[in-house]
């Protein structure tokens, strides 16, 4: 490990970074030949700088922001050369000091595309372009969430049969299976990208299971607070709390969270005023924000598409996409909400938002609970002809916290929903199978989602990927079923779990291995029977 600490810069991440920036890079050179009606008014712009100074004692672990649960994150599942890079290093002082001496406003750098965001007039972009680490400059691009297609609020018990609201949506993906088996999210680490977050709901303050925030960083005021503040829009909350509320809340019989003993991060990136344009620097920083903290999955019901057109979403253009393939080449699993502009019968055509069109993201649909696509859902092929979506899940009155009310409960649309579902359902298979890699993830995943199972590929319609997920099959790949706890071998922790469920069972029952709704001396016999 410490050989690859102290390797120095990989010449694979800065081909890679090279090759990402060239399609959009505007050279100073050029901008004259452009006219000067691009740079009339003040606008938000990226600066592309020369390549950082590296010392000669190579990087240390303190020269960055990371935290060392990020390096650790990197060893276990990284696809990079070296654990640290250029890449790391924050964009230096001297650097900004210079951009900001021209009159700009810096609004946020990306140490991975070494870029600074600024906010300029056309005299000062013209003092940018002459500084000379300047290699480069391309508009910052304006954007706005996914929309909720609609919701309402939502009763306890009003859910027909028994059991908590939120069962039906865990259930259809197989989180039920994993809760059964003792995976709630323990020692994992979720990233959330979006709007503010409200934490004052009962289904976030629970004795047992309070939600756990080890950081949050609000980009669009520049603070560490991502909840309501002065002057925030009144809507502010309402988009990130419902999605925190999917993956986080604890109320048994009333609402569970799918992965509620995460930790969590929080980015704030989305700002929802009429007034402020929301744009993709902020999702950059704050894609970098949450790796940065050591997250072991970043989830985001974002989406960028006003300024792109359907055959530019190949992966490596937008500038979202661009900084998510670099999250999962550092070992940080990413999903994405494949979008609500709906679908056709078209399978040369869609209908996606960036960032769902990156190279290992796993991008998200949506479905009822009947297992059918809902009208809303985003189609693929991505513009070079990769599956999109990969999987699915309930995006059609997902249940969840209300914003606004901190002990009600509503029913929610979109593709916004079914991600952090999914997100969910990841982290505990990453609970159960911590060596997955980002490959091996969307692997399992895609391997064992529903239409894969049933007829053996991917829908050639580019609106259901590979189907529904199944976390418990995802998380049971070359496992038995005598393994309970799904760590390689059958042994005293699985005796341990037959046991203490020993008698009849009602309900998910792991170690009724035959079936009968009892774990009894047939079970035990089979255990004993894979043992080790």
């Amino acid at each position: 490990m410490n050989s690859k600490l102290h390797a120095g810069l990989s010449r694979r991440f800065v081909a890679f970074a090279s090759a990402i920036l060239a399609a959009c890079v505007v050279v100073p050179a050029a901008l004259a030949a452009e006219g000067k009606s691009q740079l009339q008014t003040e606008e938000a712009w990226w600066i592309l700088l020369a390549p950082k100074d590296v010392l000669r004692r190579g990087i240390q672990l303190s020269d960055t922001p990371l935290t060392t649960r990020a390096l650790d994150r990197r060893a276990l599942r990284s696809s990079q050369a070296t654990l640290l890079s250029a890449a790391d290093l924050p964009i230096t002082q001297s650097r900004i000091d210079a951009l900001k001496g021209t009159g700009a406003e810096l609004r946020t750098t990306s140490r991975w595309l070494n870029l600074a965001s600024v906010q300029v007039t056309s005299a000062e972009l013209k003092l940018i372009a002459k500084l000379p680490f300047v290699r480069g400059m391309f508009p910052v691009r304006h954007s706005q969430r996914l929309s909720v297609i609609d919701f309402a609020q939502a009763e306890i018990g009003g859910v027909a049969g028994s059991g908590a609201m939120s069962d039906p949506q865990l259930a259809q993906i197989g989180v039920d299976e994993l809760h059964a088996r003792g995976f709630h999210g323990a020692g994992m680490v979720v990233g959330i990208l979006d709007t503010g977050f409200e934490r004052s709901h009962i289904g976030f303050a629970s004795i047992e299971h309070p939600l756990d925030v080890i950081a949050e960083w609000d980009f669009v005021k520049n603070d560490g607070n991502t909840a309501m503040q002065a002057g925030d829009d009144s809507s502010q909350h309402w988009h990130g709390s419902a999605i925190l509320g999917t993956l986080a809340s604890y109320l048994p019989g009333v609402l569970l969270g799918s992965a509620y003993e995460a930790k969590f991060v929080l980015a704030k990136t989305e700002d929802v005023s009429s007034e402020t344009p929301i744009e993709e620097d902020y999702y950059v920083a704050g894609m970098e924000f949450i790796e940065a903290h050591g997250a072991d999955i970043a989830t985001s019901s974002l989406g960028y598409i006003d300024w792109y057109t359907p055959e530019q979403l190949n992966g490596v253009t937008c500038v979202t996409s661009r900084a998510v393939n670099v999250a999962t080449s550092l070992g940080m699993i990413c999903l994405t909400a494949a979008g609500n502009q709906g679908n056709d019968s078209d399978p040369s055509t869609n209908h996606l938002l960036a960032p769902a069109d990156a190279l290992q993201v796993i991008s998200c649909g949506a479905v009822d609970i009947t297992g059918a696509a809902t009208w809303f859902t985003s189609d693929g092929p991505s513009a070079d002809g990769r599956v999109k979506p990969e999987v699915l899940a309930c995006g059609l009155g997902v249940y969840s916290i209300d914003p606004n009310d901190p002990a009600g409960f509503i029913s929610v649309s979109g593709t916004s929903l079914s991600t952090p579902l999914v997100a969910g359902a990841v982290t505990l298979i990453l609970q159960a199978r911590p060596s997955y890699s980002v490959m091996s993830m969307r692997s399992a995943l895609t391997s064992t989602a529903s239409d894969a199972i049933l007829n053996g590929t991917f829908d050639p319609m580019y609106i259901r990927g590979f189907g529904i997920m199944d976390a418990l099959a995802a998380a049971s790949i070359d496992r038995a079923v005598e393994d309970l706890n799904l760590d390689g071998s059958v042994g005293a922790a699985d005796l341990a779990s037959l046991l203490n469920s020993w008698g009849a069972c009602s309900g998910l029952c792991p170690a009724d291995f035959n079936g009968d709704d009892v774990v009894g001396a047939a079970d035990l016999a089979a255990l004993l029977n894979a043992w080790n």
